[in-house]
């Protein structure tokens, strides 16, 4: 059987094309698993998984939670709330709890870039991150990838641009990481204040007509504006950005080929895109949450089997 490259799932930056097709094949199987009446496998039945999170989250933490029942681990849940811990002292007091508790493998988000890595070398245990800052969320990445795969065939040769709040987002980053690594063409598309100035170093190209961008692409994904992680304003009025790097029906209707949606969650509606974009038949949106748990099944399964 083959195996993943790495330990720990800290980022995609450290992965191989490889690894993200050995990914994209397990969560095949996986996909199967949870749309069978009997939605559990024993994969992981002598596993204990800690989920650690440093920063609210919904959909990304009920995802691991539904992954980890369904391939049978035993679930501890830490939940640090909104308390602005300092990184240092309140990870070790986490290292030594989870150390204490016999876990096997420890799926943390953390508002600090590199908590994760940092985590790995203190601790015995496999980590997934589950978002650290602005800095990177693999599983994200690998659910939207695998998801453009299920509707278009392939990731390879396909043009994607991510449209918003680029210098906030960790989900920008990631999917930038892994569609390149699979042969796509990337465009970044915002106001100017919302893209990093490194971001062509990372060899994608910005496009700041949204039209344009929309009809060079096949699939657009759609970012929220990260307000929580804004302490200046980055654009006048919410009204004006959507003017600008919004997309509604009319819009959509009026490109010259037919594009696929996608949004990473929460959606602004109203902002970013609109309910009747969000909700129409080019958007493959609900298609992404049902493929988060296939991909985070998959991750955990291939990163258990490396635990000695």
């Amino acid at each position: 059987m083959s195996e993943l490259s790495v330990k720990h799932l800290l980022g995609i930056k450290y992965l191989t094309e490889k690894d993200i097709q050995l990914i994209f094949s397990t969560a095949d199987h996986f996909k199967e698993v949870i749309n069978r009446s009997i939605k559990k496998v024993p994969s992981l039945r002598d596993i204990t998984i800690a989920n650690v999170f440093f920063e609210n989250s919904t959909r990304t933490k009920l995802s691991f939670e539904l992954a980890e029942k369904r391939l049978s681990a035993d679930v501890v849940n830490f939940s640090a709330g909104q308390s602005s811990v300092k990184k240092g002292e309140t990870l070790i007091d986490t290292v030594n709890n989870i150390l204490s508790m016999k876990v096997d493998m420890v799926v943390m988000r953390h508002p600090n870039p590199g908590a994760g890595i940092f985590l790995a070398k203190h601790v015995d245990a496999a980590i997934v991150n589950a978002g650290d800052g602005a800095h990177e969320h693999p599983t994200q990445a690998l659910l939207d990838s695998y998801s453009i795969r299920e509707k278009l065939g392939d990731v390879a040769g396909k043009n994607v641009v991510i449209v918003g709040d680029i210098l906030h987002s960790r989900v920008a980053l990631s999917n930038i990481f892994a569609l390149k690594l699979q042969g796509a063409n990337v465009k970044v598309c915002g106001p100017k204040t919302l893209l990093p100035k490194y971001i062509e170093s990372l060899g994608v190209e910005v496009e700041m007509d949204l039209r344009k961008a929309l009809n060079w692409c096949d699939v657009a994904n759609m970012l929220r504006v990260q307000n929580e992680r804004m302490d200046i304003s980055y654009f006048p009025t919410t009204r004006e950005y959507t003017q600008q790097f919004g997309i509604n029906k009319a819009l959509l209707n009026s490109l010259d080929k037919e594009i696929v949606i996608m949004h990473p969650g929460p959606i602004n509606r109203g902002v970013e895109i609109t309910s009747d974009v969000a909700d129409s038949k080019q958007s493959i949106i609900l298609n992404q949450v049902e493929n988060g748990v296939a991909i985070r099944m998959a991750v955990l399964y291939l990163l258990a089997s490396k635990i000695k």
